[in-house]
């Protein structure tokens, strides 16, 4: 059996450390900047897997490419709205939102 490396921690156990329990304002704030991050990211990769550039992308949503990109590199925050005609009128999807409590 190998031994442990004790140098090595979990992400929770990094978030905990250098932000704080879930629940204090460090720890929150890290946990949303995670999401608003994750929504370009996604937005990116599936742009990218549908072989889109982001002035096709911002043609077809009715924006601009320099938008698309401040939302991909998360630099501005969509609006649930913008959110919604990019990925039904820019992806052809449908966005599904869901509260977990």
């Amino acid at each position: 059996m190998k031994a442990k490396n004790k140098s090595l921690t979990t992400l929770e156990e990094f978030k905990e450390t250098n932000y704080g329990k879930r629940g204090t304002k460090e720890r929150d704030e890290l946990e949303a900047g995670y999401e608003v991050f994750k929504i370009g990211a996604l937005i990116h990769d599936t742009r990218i897997e549908l072989g889109m550039t982001q002035k096709q992308l911002a043609e077809k949503v009715g924006t601009t490419k320099s938008y698309i990109s401040k939302i991909e590199n998360n630099i501005k925050e969509a609006r649930i709205s913008t959110l919604q005609k990019i990925i039904e009128l820019g992806f052809g999807g449908r966005l599904e939102l869901n509260v977990k409590i």
